[in-house]
């Protein structure tokens, strides 16, 4: 699989700004989740889940092996058109916005408790439902510019993008969290000349990075700085370099904070013939600040995570640790308990693992953090 390295230079006064972008293929989605539209990282794992016609279902990947280990059902809910999924601290929240013909009066927020989520795979949701303030017409006249894709959280209110077909724009929409009968508040718009499909607002860098294509299949991934909840875009937005070819994209989420997860849909057509297999992308970027002023501090990490993954037939596990405190070692342990790798902290070059000389076999990826350890389980084949 190839790594595709692109770079993009842009000046910002009163200092300069480096963004460094790189864009890697992970693996193939689950064939679970072919019609994926959707993604979070939680708990150390990605969920997704799919999209209009589909099972009330979410599904909790393993990105090392990409294959399904869990699937939670929300017992009083239907998938309708579900487009989108986003998280707080306590809730998952499911997003059934899709809205191709603008014709829906009965779109919807599932609202889930992640306690329950945790502990049951079977799981009751509280329902948002809202109308658009503005739109007064829901006759049928093919596409429209009331379907929706991306849902995010941000502070104490959802905020949804639009995906007009008839504009190449986006509005944004707040809408409470509370559950009941509401009236979605429009807050901004942007001509992004595209179709939004998802979007993700990252708490540890305050940006907001939006996912899309044009209508022949180019993905795009906007960076938006400076969003408040009062004005989606009236700081910068960029353009990020995201060569992966032609992809139906549909998912993000953020892992830390400068790497996402991008999730692309099975595509098929007949005429003219184009067979696209549903993929998962991972997205760094690096900023380097050149300048004698220094830059704010960035927030602290909400938690503690590993994330693991593999390329398909590759020996190297590599993974993305999301930590503030010191790491004093990495070790890695067979199912007996039997330590067969191990590094001091001072030691660690590089996040990946070199797995030849491991048999085939379940181990755990290990790191003492000094408070606390976090481990992660693999699969050597």
């Amino acid at each position: 699989m190839k790594l595709r390295f692109l770079h993009m230079v842009f000046a910002l006064l009163p200092y300069l700004l480096i963004s460094q972008v790189s864009v890697e293929e992970i693996g193939e989605m689950p064939p679970e989740l072919a019609e994926n539209s959707g993604l979070i990282f939680y708990n150390g794992k990605l969920i997704s889940h799919n999209d209009s016609g589909n099972t009330p279902e979410l599904y909790e990947i393993d990105t090392v092996s990409m294959q399904v280990n869990r699937i939670v059902t929300i017992s009083n809910a239907v998938n309708i058109d579900w487009e989108d999924i986003t998280q707080d601290e306590n809730h998952i929240y499911i997003a059934d916005i899709g809205n191709y013909f603008g014709t829906r009066e009965d779109l919807s927020i599932y609202k889930i408790s992640k306690q329950d989520f945790d502990s049951s795979g079977n799981v009751a949701a509280e329902k948002i439902n809202f109308a658009y303030e503005d739109q007064n017409s829901f006759e049928d006249s093919g596409k429209s510019n009331w379907d929706a894709e991306a849902l995010f959280v941000l502070n104490d209110q959802l905020v949804i993008l639009t995906k007009q077909w008839l504009g190449s724009g986006t509005v944004a929409y707040s809408v409470t969290k509370e559950p009941g009968n509401h009236t979605a508040k429009r807050l901004d718009t942007y001509q992004v000349d595209g179709l939004v499909t998802g979007a993700s607002f990252n708490p540890l860098s305050n940006e907001l990075l939006i996912l899309g294509h044009s209508s022949i299949l180019v993905p795009f991934v906007n960076r938006v700085n400076g969003v408040t909840t009062s004005t989606i875009f009236g700081g910068n937005v960029e353009n990020l370099p995201f060569d992966i070819g032609f992809a139906q994209t549909e998912g993000i989420a953020y892992i830390s904070q400068n790497r996402f997860v991008i999730s692309s849909e099975h595509f098929q057509r007949t005429i003219p013939a184009i067979n696209l297999n549903p993929l998962l992308y991972s997205l760094q970027m690096e900023n380097e600040v050149n300048s004698n002023e220094e830059m704010e501090p960035n927030p602290e990490i909400i938690e503690d995570s590993l994330l693991l993954y593999k390329k398909y037939g590759s020996n190297i596990l590599e993974y993305e640790l999301s930590t503030k405190k010191r790491v004093l070692a990495q070790a890695v342990f067979d199912t007996s308990g039997k330590m067969v790798h191990f590094k001091q902290g001072s030691e660690i070059e590089h996040t990946a693992l070199d797995l030849i000389s491991l048999k085939s076999g379940v181990y755990y990826l290990t790191f003492y953090l000094g408070d606390k350890i976090i481990s992660k389980p693999f699969v050597s084949n």
